[in-house]
């Protein structure tokens, strides 16, 4: 008989005192979730990490003193842990911030709670995101290094390939993965860029801003019929799929959920497969499930190339391991060598893309 699963020790760090009595019901009212501390300043939570050792953190970002940003910093570099950031959504600065603190380390964003039910976050879903992030193995984190990394053995040959456009997609630690890779593009890069990040809808317009000023290329959350153009990249917004069309547009829709996830990754990534066939370029990063690795199989299954992030950078390795046993990669690098190697795919094409469907 297997023993029962110890619950999972959280430290909350909120400095509003209603808001920290209501985190603190919601740890307490779940039996997967112990309640360490709650404290209302990141000095203090600096101070208990190294004693507590907690399994997670809920983290606000707006604090007296030290703001959660800094404290992720800190935490990251000195004492790995998962951290949740809690946040509110009014306004691009807080969520501009939060990016940030994810980009430093922190595993999730989730909205602040209204109440325990209704509006908001719902109590449910914030004790769901603390046990599930309290299981993610962390490590320690520096600042990302800027430039590409250099090419690594055959990976520098470059393929026979054509591609037209270039399809990501990820969860759990996707925002950082998504500015590494495309960071290391081009501001003439040639092709179209679609993606889907697993967020909440109220967080998705501030992780598009926020993108767009981590990278070169220029970054947009898509609207139904927004044109597919060379060097601009469309995001999925929140609660909606996203497809491209026949006619080279971003196509949305409220069609259910897949793999528990809307927007989808397998969603975007079949519909590359059929429009694009051969010309498609996929990427899977990281994130939990399995969400990708079906749509990602299509792409290859059509001719096209498809790359996985590797377990060595992803913070999870649940959709980018899937898509490696499903033989859905062509490929598996890790994280900083992934621009390289699709401007390394570009150099070796001669096939005309200004013209996004032709053939």
């Amino acid at each position: 008989m297997s023993l029962p699963i110890p619950p999972r020790r959280v430290l909350i760090v909120e400095d509003s005192a209603v808001l920290r009595h209501l985190l603190m019901r919601v740890v307490a009212s779940d039996p997967r979730l112990e309640l360490l501390q709650a404290v209302e300043t990141a000095e203090e939570a600096l101070r208990l990490v190294p004693h507590l050792r907690p399994d997670v953190i809920s983290m606000d970002i707006c604090l007296p003193g030290m703001d959660g940003l800094e404290a992720t910093r800190q935490i990251m570099a000195h004492f790995p842990t998962p951290i949740v950031i809690v946040s509110d959504t009014v306004g691009g600065e807080s969520t501009h911030v939060s990016m940030n603190a994810l980009r430093s380390g922190a595993l999730a964003v989730v909205e602040k709670p209204q109440g325990l039910s209704g509006g908001g976050a719902t109590a449910a879903g914030i004790a769901t995101q603390l046990y599930i992030m309290s299981q993610v193995p962390v490590i320690r984190r520096r600042l990302p290094q800027a430039g590409p990394f250099p090419p690594q053995g055959a990976r520098a040959r470059p393929l026979d390939i054509h591609p037209r456009i270039l399809a990501l997609a990820a969860s759990t630690g996707g925002p950082t993965a998504f500015a590494r890779v495309l960071g290391d593009l081009p501001a003439d890069f040639a092709l179209p860029v679609v993606l889907v990040q697993h967020m909440g809808e109220p967080f998705m317009e501030g992780f598009a801003q926020w993108l767009d000023q981590q990278v070169p290329l220029p970054v947009m959350l898509a609207r139904h019929g927004t044109p597919l153009a060379r060097g601009q990249v469309l995001v999925a917004p929140g609660n909606r799929h996203m497809t491209v069309g026949t006619h080279g547009e971003a196509v949305l829709h409220d069609d259910a959920q897949v793999q528990g996830q809307r927007p989808s990754a397998d969603v975007l990534f079949s519909s590359v497969a059929r429009v694009f066939g051969a010309d498609g370029l996929g990427v899977l990063l990281t994130g939990m499930g399995e969400d990708g690795v079906e749509g990602l199989g299509r792409i290859r299954a059509r001719g096209g190339y498809t790359i996985a992030e590797d377990r060595s950078t992803s913070v999870i390795h649940g959709m980018p391991g899937a898509a490696e046993q499903a033989d859905a990669a062509c490929i598996s690098l890790p994280v900083h060598e992934i621009g390289p190697h699709i401007l390394r795919l570009l150099a070796g094409s001669q096939a005309p893309i200004d013209r996004l469907l032709e053939g």
